[in-house]
């Protein structure tokens, strides 16, 4: 039983910042080293503590508006001039997430130019945009096969030449105090500097309360679920069954918010895996199907040191049997909780139920007998399968009205921020 749930909002903002970022070597801690930067800036630049926290976040995430992995390489590849695009739906998940919502404009601009602006530099919009412009573009420069401290000088040298029509030089003059130090450089690329964040970071010592880990954990369904139009409703249907389910087994209501946070956090990992490979209209190939089975272990890697105990464990282990057949962990039935394994009902119902792109929408008896006979098979709960069955018609309307209105929603976005 679940009775308290004690996380760090700096932490968890961390794993969520790792975890968009698990797409690939090339684009591997750019927000986080890119946080670091634009922390170190806001320091050396004597900003108020209110608006250090503010930039740290806006940094931390500012790339999650870019939901495809091809994209994110091509951002900081400077592959790509079409910045507008992730900056408002980066903007827009910000908005949405009531301890990010402050810095919803920095993301919005953080491509801005500063002779684009209309404002003056002493606006903290301005300021804290330019910032975050500066951080982006110093650690995009960076190479990974060069050591740092070889490449400083040409680093600073094409900053240089953005004063005064990109980057405002006073911006620019603040970096260059913090840049004169060998330690700054080192910091961004040592291996530890996730932990370096964590136990020092602007929000280190900050504590967040049960109202703000649900929505962070809301935070993430709606990135995996703007993600792909397969993905849509999928985090919402299985949500809800699990939600209905644990009800159904006598889960008190602290724990139903906690099976409901689990299940928006469930395919966290599924943002390393590419567009092409959610939406591919038949059958995976032996090698798309490996990228796939990491999603569960990559949703446990980011949530397992968060603070979240057991709900990092129903997050992530929705794809393991009770014989230990399932994947990634190979977990067998006596090391699996109720949670767990209602969370695996849960997302092969929701599998079984939704259409996907390489197959049309199950019917119920379908749906049912492939359920009772993997509970037969002793690969999912046989109570909790049982239940399902036995309650499917209920729990079947109540979920697709939850994925009716995360499609509506979804279909919304798209129209108002076309890609």
């Amino acid at each position: 039983m679940i009775e308290k749930v004690k996380t760090n909002i700096g932490n968890l903002l961390l794993s969520i910042s790792d975890a968009v970022e698990m797409v690939s070597p090339v684009v591997a801690s750019h927000q986080l080293r890119t946080s670091y930067i634009a922390w170190q800036i806001a320091l050396a630049a004597k900003l108020p503590r209110a608006s250090v926290e503010k930039l740290y976040k806006a940094a931390l995430l500012h790339d999650i508006g870019a939901l495809a992995p091809e994209e994110k390489i091509k951002l900081h590849a400077f592959e790509t001039e079409k910045t507008e695009q992730h900056c408002v739906i980066g903007e827009l998940l910000f908005r949405m997430t009531p301890v990010l919502e402050d810095a919803a404009r920095i993301v919005r601009f953080h491509h801005r130019k500063w002779c684009d602006w209309r404002c003056p530099i002493e606006d903290p919009d301005v300021l804290e945009a330019q910032i975050l412009f500066l951080a982006d573009y110093v650690e995009r420069l960076i190479r990974r096969d060069v050591f740092i401290l070889n490449q400083t000088e040409s680093l600073l040298a094409k900053l240089k030449k953005k004063a005064g029509k990109e980057i405002h030089p006073g911006v620019i003059e603040v970096f260059m105090e913090i840049a004169s130090r060998e330690d700054f450089w080192l910091d961004i690329v040592n291996s530890k500097l996730h932990a370096i964040m964590r136990d020092s970071g602007p929000l280190h010592g900050i504590e967040d309360d049960f109202t703000m880990l649900v929505s962070i954990a809301s935070l993430v369904k709606n990135l995996i679920d703007f993600k792909s139009n397969s993905t849509a409703a999928h985090s919402a249907g299985v949500t809800e069954c699990a939600v209905q389910l644990a009800s159904l087994e006598g889960f008190t209501e602290f724990e139903l918010m906690c099976m409901e946070i689990a299940g928006n956090f469930h395919d966290l990992g599924k943002l390393a895996v590419p567009v092409a490979i959610l939406d591919k209209p038949e059958a995976l190939t032996p090698d798309e199907y490996n990228t796939m089975k990491q999603h569960p272990y990559l949703t446990y890697m980011a949530l397992k040191n968060t603070g979240m105990g057991q709900i990092a464990e129903w997050a992530a282990f929705h794809h393991e049997f009770l014989d230990g057949s399932g994947y990634p962990f190979h977990i067998k039935d006596e090391n699996l909780t109720t949670g767990a394994r209602i969370m695996a009902v849960a997302e092969m119902f929701g599998s079984l139920s939704e259409e996907r792109p390489y197959r049309p929408v199950r019917d119920k008896k379908e749906v049912k007998d492939i359920l009772s006979d993997y509970a037969k098979n002793n690969l999912l709960d046989s109570r909790t399968v049982n239940l399902l069955v036995d309650n499917y018609d209920d729990i079947n309307s109540m979920v697709e009205e939850k994925r009716a209105e995360a499609r509506r929603y979804y279909s919304r976005q798209i129209e108002q921020h076309p890609g």
